[in-house]
């Protein structure tokens, strides 16, 4: 795939995530697909394409290439991420019900959490997510499974 974008004089990371945007739009890609040219997870390739998360240079290149992106995208999508949510509550219907999720459960996660690891955070670093379909009579569900290293009061 070999795309021409205009290149910015100075490509800040919403200018990549835009050129990924477009290059998986023309070709039809899914994030399942590049995820799997790249060698990583879709649900971390797709956070670090919209800049949450910074490409391993090895990454960095892979998407370049796969995605038909400017060399000069490889150094930005390596850069460390400055994380902004520039809303306090989502207003998307499937990021707001997460929202919900946290909010409804999140004492209760926490609770269980210091129950069986003591006093402690999941980790949103050394962390992994999936996300998939199950079939259900009532109609097919959404499973979220995250896993994250426990960090102890102490550890952090």
């Amino acid at each position: 795939m070999k795309d021409t974008f205009e290149v910015p004089s100075l490509m800040t990371k919403e200018d990549v995530t835009a050129m990924i945007l477009s290059a998986k739009k023309k070709a039809g890609m899914t994030w399942e697909g590049i995820a799997k040219k790249i060698g990583m997870s879709p649900v971390w390739t797709h956070s670090a394409a919209m800049g949450m998360n910074a490409f391993p240079p090895e990454k960095a290149k892979l998407m370049v290439e796969t995605m038909g992106l400017p060399a000069e995208a490889e150094n930005v999508l390596s850069e460390s991420p400055t994380k902004i949510w520039e809303q306090a509550v989502p207003t998307d219907p499937c990021i707001y019900r997460f929202y919900e999720v946290v909010g409804v459960y999140g004492p209760t996660l926490k609770a269980l959490i210091h129950e069986k690891f003591g006093d402690g955070i999941m980790s949103a670093i050394d962390f992994d997510m999936t996300v998939s379909r199950v079939e259900h009579p009532k109609g097919d569900r959404v499973k979220v499974e995250m896993s994250g290293k426990y960090l102890g009061f102490n550890s952090w």
